[in-house]
């Protein structure tokens, strides 16, 4: 089968397009037939700085796709069924052996592109708003990197939930996008400074929770808190030192919640919560945002555009 491939961690040209043996299907597993291959903010990580295991190994966290086999011991998917998919490699390829109980159902009327970003995307960020943060109507809340896909998939979740949301983003070209999706407020981080901004909007009160995705940005994070405010950082998209100031905090009385998805996605509440958020893409009440879509033989060209394009939503790639 064909796959996006590389045998050293490095820049995206390390990927290339390769012809590889079909996955072992374990007795546990599904073989999907890929449709859609969701390019996720670890996948770009992990083909940067972390060594693969072995030469040609296939990256990925997400896809969509038709079960073609299953394992001996699956009897909740059948050869056939239409599913989304997470776990922690294998996406980018043609064929993708993963667990079942890793994989939902896709609704009928939800196209496969729509239904490879949103586990992850939208999981993550109703995992982040309300199972961590507790995200009530009426409260502020702050998006960091708003434009990526679970910035906004945030954004739409807390503006549905009833909160007032303000999102950071880079580039005054994507502030009516995220108006029209349901933030109150857009602060340009390359022409304001955050905090300053977070102080005028909330006249000096602060944000109830700040969701950051980024990393680099937790020491702007807290301070735009208000006291007894909670921050929940999932994931160090900007690469950098995650060290931070906590003294400060403490004096707040505030509260930090580290959020790392991969292990959680087989939690029956966290599938549960997966399942609904795919019916409500179905019924339009959510909306993915795809920026572009690249055929999986330019993987290495979809890769650096995910990282130098500064996109508006996912990166998609198709077999």
């Amino acid at each position: 089968m064909k796959a996006a491939v590389y045998d050293a961690a490095g820049a995206p040209g390390v990927l290339r397009y390769a012809d590889i043996p079909t996955p072992t299907v374990g007795p546990n597993d599904v073989l999907i037939s890929v449709e859609a291959i969701s390019i996720e903010g670890g996948d770009l990580i992990n083909r940067r700085s972390t060594p693969p295991p072995q030469s040609s190994w296939v990256v990925g966290y997400a896809a969509a796709g038709t079960v073609v086999a299953t394992g001996s011991n699956v009897t909740s998917r059948r050869v056939g069924d239409r599913v989304t998919a997470f776990d922690m490699q294998g996406s980018h390829a043609a064929l993708w052996a993963v667990p079942a109980g890793r994989t939902w159902r896709i609704p009928d009327g939800v196209d496969a592109t729509d239904a490879a970003v949103l586990p992850i995307s939208f999981g993550t960020a109703h995992h982040c708003l309300f199972a961590r943060g507790g995200l009530a109507r009426g409260e502020t809340v702050l998006i960091q990197a708003a434009a990526g896909g679970v910035g906004l998939a945030a954004v739409q979740l807390a503006a549905q939930a009833g909160a007032t949301v303000i999102a950071v983003a880079s580039g005054t070209q994507r502030s009516s996008r995220l108006i029209e999706l349901g933030a109150s407020h857009v602060v340009d981080r390359t022409a304001h400074d955050v905090v300053d901004a977070v102080r005028q909007i909330t006249h000096g009160v602060g944000i109830n929770l700040v969701v950051d995705p980024v990393g680099t940005t937790l020491q702007d994070s807290l301070a735009a808190l208000a006291p007894e405010g909670h921050l929940v950082f999932v994931g160090n998209a900007g690469g950098g030192n995650l060290a931070v100031d906590l003294w400060p905090a403490m004096q707040a009385n505030q509260t930090l919640s580290g959020v790392f998805m991969g292990p959680l996605f087989e939690r029956l509440a966290v599938r549960s919560t997966v399942d609904e958020l795919l019916q409500a893409v179905a019924d339009g009440r959510i909306r993915t945002v795809i920026d572009r879509t690249f055929p999986l033989a330019e993987a290495a060209a979809a890769h650096a555009y995910a990282e130098t394009a500064k996109p508006l939503g996912r990166i998609v790639m198709r077999p």
